[in-house]
């Protein structure tokens, strides 16, 4: 009698539900770092905009009124464009005076708050805020 070598049917449907089981995990831990890069590319950003605030308050002793465009050589470039939609960030911005400021830009993988809480801004964002 000939022996037939091959899989039977039950051992191919393991190899694909082993192989589909495992698409899905490596599918979300990607989704996962891709958030996570992008929150600290907000981060990133919100951290240059508090440097910008800082470095005018050296210069001129005030600071920067948050309800005008900073875009100016305190700045990076003016809108921040954020990183997932390529449209102007989700954020809040404090009172409208020279004496303070605080900006928030909304975290994807983020789940309280960070920086200063006193924005009001609630969770799930990255705060900065004046430092004088």
């Amino acid at each position: 009698m000939k022996h037939i070598c091959g899989f039977s049917l039950i051992e191919l449907l393991i190899v694909i539900a082993l192989i589909g089981i495992l698409t899905a995990i490596a599918a979300v831990s990607y989704s996962t770092v891709q958030k996570k890069s992008r929150d600290s590319r907000r981060v990133s950003d919100m951290k240059a905009i508090q440097n910008g605030y800082e470095q005018y308050y050296g210069d001129y002793n005030v600071y920067l009124d948050t309800c005008t465009n900073p875009g100016d050589n305190y700045f990076p470039s003016w809108p921040l464009v954020d990183p997932k939609n390529s449209g102007s960030y989700v954020y809040t911005s404090g009172t409208c005076n020279s004496t303070k400021y605080c900006w928030c830009a909304k975290l994807e993988a983020g789940t309280g708050n960070y920086g200063s809480s006193t924005c009001g801004a609630g969770t799930g964002f990255y705060c900065v805020k004046q430092l004088q």
